[in-house]
């Protein structure tokens, strides 16, 4: 897929495309709707599919005091859209002259000059330019006069409840530490990224040697708790392949080692010297795993226990063994 950062970007011949524009945070089920039938639509002949979206949500911008944490960071958003198949990935810096812009020539200088859009999906409260003065039925007016077509997706919605499946509700799931139905909405597991950094190395000691991420991650970090899922890392030179054959448990694809892992987020009461939440995983059966310095991926599959503070490391160790069994449980691994 390619990645580009601005209109300048896009080649003169880079040809006629299908357009998807969104904020695309999470790239969640309803994201995925749009861009399904984007796909589809491209089957018909030879035109580029492109998602166009933003290096931040607007509110950055125009209410910082409103702005919702993101699901996740550019470049998962980027990996995210281009797992989906889509050719491009128009991510434009919006900043207060993008947010000043007027709609109209937003549209001209986006779809028409730089993309040559012939389809527009967009969902069905979209809004665009300069105090969000563009709607639908201008797209349609501009459709007619440069010569795309615009659809309009319709929101997914539960089945139970009605309610629309939206990065807000996602956020409400891991806000609770629901990652299980949160997966449910994201149509994959939730996961943070991070680089692995030495920390108080305190799980070596009780025997459960913990990949620390660094304060700085990338995504949605769920609430306080113990979890089951999964730490990849990616290797260079074929390494994922070698690496995965030696671990009990591991498993390889487009070049990453998926680690069965216990994972740990919160501040570790039981010794109360961690200012912050950070994220720790424990990979199964591994002791001598060697990850510092290397960006990896955290997916968290289900919720264990919340976060408490025990009165002895007798109890504690023994409620850790208790969370990796139960790990082993939930991810297939007993």
């Amino acid at each position: 897929m390619n990645l580009f950062r601005s209109v300048e970007d896009v080649p003169d011949d880079f040809g006629e495309s299908i357009v998807a524009i969104g904020k695309f945070d999470g790239v969640h089920q309803g994201h995925r709707a749009i861009i399904d039938r984007m796909m589809v639509a491209s089957a018909a002949g030879d035109r580029r599919t492109v998602a166009v979206t933003f290096d931040r949500n607007p509110l950055a911008v125009l209410a910082p005091e409103k702005c919702p944490r993101p699901l996740v960071g550019n470049r998962q958003k980027a990996a995210l859209l281009a797992a989906t198949g889509i050719d491009a990935t128009l991510m434009l810096t919006f900043d207060r002259a993008l947010a000043g812009e007027d709609a109209e020539h937003f549209a001209v200088r986006v779809l028409v000059d730089a993309l040559r859009a012939r389809r527009v999906l967009v969902g069905r409260d979209f809004r665009f330019g300069a105090r969000g003065a563009g709607d639908v039925a201008l797209l349609e007016r501009l459709g007619a006069e440069h010569g795309f077509v615009v659809d309009v997706i319709d929101d997914i919605a539960s089945s139970e409840d009605g309610r629309r499946v939206s990065s807000t509700w996602v956020r409400e799931l891991l806000t609770s530490g629901d990652v299980a139905r949160a997966a449910k909405l994201l149509g994959r597991a939730p996961s943070v990224s991070g680089e692995v950094v030495h920390g108080h190395k305190r799980g070596r000691e009780l025997g459960f040697p913990t990949a620390n991420l660094s304060g700085e991650t990338e995504g949605f970090v769920p609430a306080d708790g113990v979890y089951a899922g999964w730490l990849v890392a990616r290797r260079p030179d074929g390494a994922a392949e070698s690496e995965a054959a030696g671990v009990r448990g591991a498993s390889r694809a487009l070049g990453a080692v998926r680690y069965p892992a216990a994972i740990s987020v919160g501040a570790n009461p039981t010794f109360d010297d961690v200012e912050q939440s950070l994220v720790e995983a424990y990979v199964l059966d591994e002791t001598d795993l060697d990850l510092y310095g290397m960006r990896v991926d955290v997916e968290f599959a289900d919720r264990l226990r919340g976060m408490v503070a025990f009165e002895g490391i007798d109890a504690l160790v023994e409620t850790m063994h208790q969370d990796v069994a139960r790990t082993r449980e939930l991810l297939g691994r007993a």
